[in-house]
This record gives C-alpha cells, structure tokens and sequence, in this order.
C-alpha cells in the first residue's frame, strides 16, 4: 500500500486561523460601532449617593423653586439643589439661561431679587467632576492656606493628600477650593480689581456680578477682535488689574484670554480657583511670570510690545519690597 500523499496540513489550518482573526476584528469593530447611552457625571451613582448625603444634611429643608429653564436640563437635580439656598436667601428668583458650561464648572444668568440691586446675576456652579481635577494640584497648593472639614487651617500637605483618599476628604477638598475662590475674589474686589462683584458662595456655588446683557453675555478676550488702538491701554487695564491682585496677595495663577471677559472697552478678570498666595511661599514667582507671558502673548498680534519677564520682574520685586 502507498501511504505517500501530497496533503500538506498547513494548508488546512493557515486559513482556519486568518479566518479566526477577521472574526475578532469584526466582533471589536461591531462592539466599538454600538451606540452608548449619553449619562452625565452628574447622574453616576457616587455623585447621586453625595446628593442624597446634602439631602440628609439639609434635612427638613423645602424649596419652592423650580425654574422652568432646569426642566429640559439633564443634570436639574445637581443644579437646583446648588441654587436653591440664592433663591431661599432672596438674592436670585429665577434662572433664565446657560452662560457657559466647562468640565469642572458651569455658569447661569439668574433674574436678580431686587433686593440685591442687580437686574442680572451669575451663578457659579461647580460641578462633581471637580473631584477630578486636584490631582494635579500641588503648585497651587504651595501658595493657599487650606482648611478642614472644620474650618480649621490644616498645616502641611499631608492633611490635603491624606483627606483625598476618601469621599468624604475629596468632598472637603473642593469646598476648601471653592471658599478660597470666593475668598479671593472678595478680596481682589475690594482691592480694586475688576473682577465681578462677588455676593455669596454656599456650598458648591458662587453668587456674582453678571457682565454683559441678558442674552448676550460679555465674550472671552479670544472671542473678540480688537481695534487696533483700544489694544494698548487695554493691555495696560490687564496689567494694572495682575498688580491690584499681587498688592492684596493674590496672583491669579491661570491668567489668558480664556479667562478675560471684554465688555463695553473694558476687561474683567474671571476664574480665580487656582489662584495663589505669594506670601505663604514666593516660589509661586513662576505663575505670576507665566501669567503675564499669556497677556503679553496675546497683544502682542495687536502690535502691543511688551517685555514679560521685565515686567513680572519688577512686579515681584516692588511686592517683595513694600513698594506697592
């Protein structure tokens, strides 16, 4: 008998195995291509479990605000238990539209209570993602005074990073963090910078100042196109505004078009939750250096010639030495 054969067993199997490696791509590219459901930070289960913890906290506390605005919002739960205390405290009677939404804050226009004297107010409501972005925050922490679930000024670094391994210690890091905006923002206004009127914090959100007219808010400095002319003693007004914040201890430590509104030829600085107190730790020169570097960066296209360094230098060194 023969047994001799030309069959060759590879190539039975080399196929079987090409054959199983475009199945795998076709079930990945089926599994990547599968609609996912849109659900917002605001509705994970932590997030809910926090809202549920305020509510016990605030228990027995009504509300019969109910803005019609919130309705089509999907995060309206997360929204009105931050704004209802502005309603109940007789400062805002209603909200009326979306200003701006970020990643870690959203900001709405809210009709004013007379009593406040304002037809206009901005409400700034942080959102729970903020637990997220004070990872990377130790540069700004060199230059704050951070408080505990007490009130208490916490010495050192370790209670910040010891307090962020749990809930309950991240919750007490952004109430920390939106206190000292709010702190901040008193007391640069009061120094004369403009920034806006700050009126109350409670809990996540800030009462302020609303810039621009009710349906067309005040535009970012990166929004606008600038006259030629207005560039200079605009820059100037920045300028003049980085030196009231450093004469009441503040460097704003995040400073760009981003965060300037420009409304009826005049600028407003906004955002303060990273600023920094130079005079817990001077080494914080470098924010207060790479602030005016984005300022003069930015009107340097409207022919505005600045020298930044030169500029932050003697900044520093008139604060240092008392002559502001």
């Amino acid at each position: 008998m023969d047994y001799e054969t030309d069959y060759d067993p590879e190539e039975e199997y080399i196929p079987l195995v090409k054959a199983r490696a475009r199945r795998k791509v076709q079930a990945a590219q089926q599994k990547k291509s599968r609609p996912t459901r849109k659900t917002s930070y605001e509705a994970s289960a932590d997030v809910q479990r926090w809202l549920r913890e305020q509510a016990l906290e605030d228990e027995g506390f009504t509300s019969s605000f109910n803005p019609t605005f919130l309705a089509s919002q999907r995060d309206s739960p997360w929204i009105l238990s931050s704004l209802s205390k502005f309603y109940e405290e007789d400062l805002i009677t209603d909200v009326l539209h979306s200003v701006k939404s970020g990643k870690e804050a959203s900001v709405y226009c809210c009709a004013a209570s007379p009593r406040t004297g304002a037809k206009y107010l901005a409400a700034k409501v942080y959102r729970p993602r903020m637990f997220r972005s004070l990872k990377n925050d130790a540069v700004y922490r060199l230059g704050r005074v951070i408080r505990d679930d007490d009130g208490q000024v916490a010495r050192g670094s370790r209670h910040w990073v010891g307090a962020a391994k749990n809930e309950r210690g991240r919750a007490a890091q952004v109430s920390s963090w939106i206190g000292y905006e709010f702190e901040t923002l008193h007391r640069v206004y009061e120094a004369g910078a403009r920034v806006p009127r700050p009126l109350l914090q409670i809990g996540n959100a800030i009462l302020m100042e609303y810039i621009g007219d009710v349906n067309d808010p005040a535009p970012l400095l990166r929004e606008v196109a600038l006259e030629r002319e207005e560039a200079q003693p605009l820059f100037e007004e920045v300028m003049h505004n980085i030196e009231r914040c450093l004469a009441c201890d503040r460097i704003h430590g995040d400073l760009s078009e981003y965060n300037i509104l420009y409304w009826d030829g005049t600028v407003t600085l906004i955002d303060f939750a990273q600023a920094v107190d130079p005079s817990h730790n001077p080494n914080v020169f470098a924010l207060l250096l790479r602030d005016i570097e984005r300022v003069c960066r930015y009107f340097a296209r409207y022919g505005v010639e600045a020298d930044a360094q030169a500029l932050a230098s003697d900044l520093w060194r008139r604060y240092l030495y008392g002559g502001m």
